[in-house]
């Protein structure tokens, strides 16, 4: 069985000031979407990786999940090779900007 996936930044950030956002944040999009059936949670950190660069987020939202990537068995050349897929769709400045964060990642 696979690890579930639990959330609680919604709470510890937004909790007093957004509660039913951070309900949202947490339980149903961390909680019930990224442990639905159908797609591993490799394939989902990688498509939140590439979702994220499509839309030129590069700030600390984007690192967690490049942390969450690699915590879930994404290799350095699995990043590089997706990254480098998803330029030539995305945008070539965005790329450099998620090679600027994955370096910082996996700088082992």
């Amino acid at each position: 069985m696979a690890e579930k996936i639990t959330q609680d930044a919604g709470r510890k950030q937004l909790g007093d000031f957004a509660p039913e956002f951070a309900h949202f944040n947490d339980d149903i999009l961390f909680g019930e979407n990224w442990n639905g059936k159908g797609i591993d949670t490799k394939t989902r950190c990688i498509i939140t990786v590439v979702s994220l660069m499509s839309q030129g987020i590069t700030d600390s939202s984007l690192k967690y999940h490049l942390e969450n990537a690699k915590a879930h068995g994404v290799t350095k050349e699995e990043i590089a090779a997706i990254v480098t897929h998803t330029a030539f769709y995305a945008g070539w400045p965005k790329a450099w900007a998620v090679f600027r964060l994955a370096k910082e990642v996996w700088h082992d």
